[in-house]
């Protein structure tokens, strides 16, 4: 398997939303993702988007532009995304000042994380904790 250098992430998550716009904004302001990049067609649709968590990254798009990626996910439901976080609570009190609508508050899990789930605007699940398995060997 190959890896990467300088630590960057290999596996990025990609995700299209009916208001990419909207869904940056809740994204950051909410979930605490910075803005990397944001790249638009002339009519103001994202085609391009990447926003970073800790050393992760996900990939965000308008829906209904075209092409092959947006053809496949056409019909598609919501996804899941974990991401890792070293403060699960303070992170929960700022999704929850943001309005973000939350499915499960932070909970100490059996395995050792302590993790809580919310749901975007589009219906996409985004779980936060303290889980981060090893990767390398």
């Amino acid at each position: 398997m190959a890896g990467t250098a300088g630590g960057r992430p290999s596996i990025f998550p990609t995700l299209l939303y009916t208001d990419a716009k909207a869904a940056i904004r809740q994204l950051t302001e909410a979930f605490g993702f910075t803005e990397l990049s944001v790249y638009e067609s002339e009519d103001g649709a994202v085609m391009h988007a990447e926003l970073v968590q800790g050393n992760g990254a996900v990939m965000i798009g308008s829906k209904g532009r075209g092409g092959v990626f947006d053809t496949a996910m056409k019909g598609a439901g919501p996804s899941g995304v974990y991401v890792v976080v070293d403060d699960v609570d303070a992170h929960h009190r700022r999704a929850v000042d943001h309005g973000a609508e939350i499915l499960m508050p932070p909970t100490d899990q059996d395995y050792g994380s302590r993790d809580y789930m919310a749901r975007d605007a589009e219906g996409n699940i985004w779980s936060f904790g303290t889980y981060a398995p090893e990767t390398e060997g």
